[in-house]
């Protein structure tokens, strides 16, 4: 369905293409509601597809006395991971005590054995040193007095986003991405009754009907609906990460540790076959609507804190595949340092216009019944859910033909794609289920998600729909061109089209995906301050050796 021929009339209407409009959008099509969900860039674009990839209770949380943020966050993880195995799989956490380094042991212990009780499971163990290094034997052991195991939980952000609107979409909703809301349309009461909105790319206009309108639209949330709260005003953070191969980074699980230089916590997670590094927490001044990349300082910061937790490795700037940052809508009341401030989210509401916002992508259901609770007054009569209903539909049985793929292969793509992976698996040709090199990704994905996913670019395909773009060096560059025989039946575009495709692919890559342009100079002087100088000797004297070669005189 195209704005063209969209319906004119809605039951509601949902502003925002991430995690939080997606988990409004598949509970309001259980409610048998008549829903469109619109996105101004492509579904996923912003945070829900540069986050951490955790699904996670939020450890530190209980450091700051926020409880209930720390309660509702487990039991989501633990609904999530029974739900969509596949999606949301468990991750081993590792966490190096030190002496005088970080929290203590008592500390995590207490921590951890709340995070234990709100699970109803106990998931955590403490480990002497010579343990502790048997599970993580690179790590530095000066002044180190043991470590904690305990699970948390990891997913694809996307591809969760993605899931969650496919479902809705199969069920009777409509989503629609590079459409824009131009206006929100009100009577002489200043009640809602519509939207006008705008194809971002062919600019044709249309508008709708509805008396609910939710903005959904996460750090733009005050753009369609200002703070009521004088005091209360988004904050957009960055978070940054650098990903490596699993090569220069062996583990197999996750490590929280403290930053030498701030004591932040930072992490090195195995994720889809590489590892994340990450993440900074900074205040992100810059153009909303313009992709976030990281800085020299950033990439600096983690690589210092890289070589500090893994002092035998040599850790090399150039080992780094790439990079991406992501801006979280934060909720703040005043100067407080960025790592300090509340991951809670709330919900305004102004006569049918209601806006929720924060949060985090753990508790996006949560925050799906929430929003929806505030707008029952102007919805039409519904069976409103369980706020402990399912937010997926059951993973099918593995099926009678295995078609050549594990088990695991089967979880997998049940967990990306639902029941749809049945299809997927059945029109593909037997070559194209296998893995992409240095992804868990079949090339069979490629054309079923161009074909159903709504991808308008190949950035939307490459970069969310699957992860070539951040899994493979240089974006993928050496697989665009099977990428190209293999969905431009389902795309159809011309080779002009194909040529443009890929140029700003690689484009945008390079912008907002590669390290900063010359950073390996700006390292080695940060790292080595004497290096510029002796350089500079180098070149001084390499000059005069070359002038008296030159003039006959060795």
């Amino acid at each position: 369905m195209n704005l063209e021929t969209l319906p004119e009339n809605w039951d509601l209407i949902v502003v925002g293409g991430g995690i939080t409009g997606a988990g409004i959008f598949r509970v309001a099509v259980r409610m048998n509601l008549q829903v469109l969900l619109v996105e101004q860039k492509d579904f996923a674009w912003g945070t829900s597809s540069r986050s951490s990839k955790l699904v996670h209770g939020g450890l530190r949380y209980l450091k700051e006395g926020r409880f209930i943020l720390t309660r509702d966050s487990v039991r989501e993880r633990e609904r999530l991971l029974q739900e969509a195995p596949g999606l949301v799989e468990p991750l081993g956490f590792l966490v190096p005590v030190y002496k005088g380094r970080g929290p203590g042991k008592w500390v995590l212990e207490a921590g951890l054995s709340i995070y234990d009780l709100i699970a109803h499971k106990r998931q955590h163990k403490f480990y002497s040193p010579s343990e502790f290094l048997k599970l993580a034997p690179h790590i530095d052991q000066k002044e180190l007095v043991g470590g904690f195991h305990f699970f948390d939980a990891q997913v694809d952000d996307a591809r969760l986003v993605l899931r969650l609107i496919s479902e809705a979409v199969q069920f009777g909703g409509c989503a629609l991405n590079y459409t824009v809301v131009t206006q929100i349309n009100r009577n002489s009461k200043g009640e809602v009754i519509g939207i006008q909105m705008e194809d971002a790319e062919t600019h044709v206009e249309k508008t709708l009907s509805t008396r609910t309108v939710i903005n959904a639209t996460g750090t733009w949330a005050e753009i369609l609906h200002p703070s009521p709260e004088p005091n209360l005003h988004l904050r957009p953070l960055r978070g940054s990460h650098l990903i490596f191969p699993s090569r220069v980074l062996p583990i197999d699980q996750a490590i929280s540790f403290m930053h030498p230089s701030d004591n932040r916590a930072l992490f090195v997670i195995p994720w889809e076959g590489v590892v994340l590094v990450g993440t900074t927490d900074l205040d992100h001044r810059e153009d909303l609507s313009v992709e976030p990349t990281i800085t020299k300082e950033e990439v600096l910061y983690l690589i210092e804190g890289l070589n500090a937790l893994f002092p035998a490795f040599d850790i090399s700037i150039k080992d780094c595949i790439s990079t991406f940052s992501g801006v979280r809508p934060v909720l703040s009341k005043g100067d407080r340092a960025p790592s300090e401030e509340s991951r809670e989210h709330v919900v305004w509401q102004d006569k049918g216009l209601v806006t929720i916002t924060g949060g985090k992508l753990t508790t996006f259901h949560k925050l799906a019944i929430d929003a929806l609770k505030v707008a029952k007054p102007f919805l039409p009569p519904a069976k409103f859910p369980d706020d402990n209903g399912p937010v997926f539909s059951p993973v099918p049985e593995l099926p009678e033909k295995s078609y050549g793929l594990s088990p695991d292969r089967w979880r997998n793509l049940y967990g990306r794609y639902g029941e749809s992976a049945n299809e997927l698996v059945r029109m593909a040709a037997s070559k194209d289920l296998t893995k992409i090199p240095g992804t868990r990704t079949l090339w069979a994905e490629l054309p079923f998600t161009a074909k159903h996913e709504q991808v308008r670019h190949l950035t939307d395909l490459l970069l969310r729909r699957v992860r070539i773009g951040v899994l493979t060096p240089h974006g993928g560059k050496a697989h665009l061109h099977r990428v190209r025989k293999l969905c431009r039946p389902v795309l159809h575009w011309s080779r002009k089209r194909w040529r443009q495709e890929v140029h700003m692919y690689l484009s945008q890559w390079k912008y907002a995906h590669a390290l900063p342009e010359g950073l390996s100079e700006d390292f080695l002087e940060r790292k080595f301050p004497f290096v510029k100088t002796f350089q500079e000797f180098l070149t001084a004297y390499a000059r005069k050796l070359f002038s008296k070669v030159r003039f006959g005189k060795p």
